[in-house]
Order: C-alpha cells, then structure tokens, then sequence
C-alpha cells in the first residue's frame, strides 16, 4: 500500500473517531499531493510523496519555533501534534553513522577536496538518501568530512 492510500485509510479512520486534528492534518496532505500532481500532470511517485511529507514536517517544524518566540503553547501543541502525525507516513530514518558513511564514499567517488566541492557532494549522495534523512543533518556531515 502506498502513502497515498495509506492516507486515505487513516482518513476515513479519523472521521470514524472524529479527531480533528488528524482530519485536518491528513486531508491537508492529500491537498499537497493533488496540488504536486496538478503541477506535474502525472501521477506522483512514492519518492515525490514522502518528499511532500518532509516538506509538510519541516514547514510544521518552522511554525512552532516561531510560536515558541511569540508564546503561543497552545500553538506549539497542535503543530507538534500533526508534525507527529506526518512522521508516521516516513520510512524508517537513516542514523549519523549511516550517513556519514555514505557521505565518505560520496566524497571519495566525487574526489572532493574542499567545501567547494560540497556541491558535487551532496549531488552524489541525496538521491541515495532521499525521504530517509533529514537534509540539515546530512549537510551537517557533509560539511564536517
């Protein structure tokens, strides 16, 4: 089953259980990724969908360090609260260790030699890692070999 249906099932679960929350969060998922497919005018991929999921986190994420700053908790639950909910539908995330091992063979297959060459870097090893792994931490080791 994909994401999409995996959705659409929790969807209905949700409504059956009226919560709200998690209505809300999962019908404004699947707004995401009518609107991505409208913008391709194909069908998405697996890989595209769990790309819309990250984006919908780290958007989620953004939101409560602004409300955290503006002292809006009850804010800051309900966007914690869906970002949980989102991280659901991502597969299981890769560990420092994994990445960094990744990235020194990309390093090595690059031949990069400095922080300009991270570029090529990143280049060689985010398709490898995409959907799972949070980009900063990636960048973050990269940044560091």
């Amino acid at each position: 089953m994909n994401v999409s249906d995996r959705i659409t099932e929790e969807l209905k679960t949700a409504m059956k259980q009226r919560d709200q929350v998690r209505m809300d969060t999962l019908r404004m998922l699947k707004s995401d990724f009518k609107n991505a497919e409208i913008d391709k005018r194909a069908p998405l991929a697996e890989d595209e969908m769990l790309v819309i999921v990250q984006k919908s986190i780290k958007k989620r994420q953004d939101a409560i360090e602004m409300y955290k700053t503006g002292n809006r908790q009850d804010l800051v639950d309900k966007e914690s609260r869906e970002a949980e909910i989102l991280k659901a539908y991502l597969p299981p995330q890769m560990g420092e260790e994994e990445i960094r091992k990744l990235a020194e063979d990309a390093v090595k297959e690059s031949g990069a030699a400095s922080r300009k060459d991270m570029g090529k870097v990143m280049g060689i090893l985010m398709p490898k890692i995409k959907g799972k792994a949070d980009g900063k931490l990636v960048q973050q080791v990269v940044s560091a070999l």
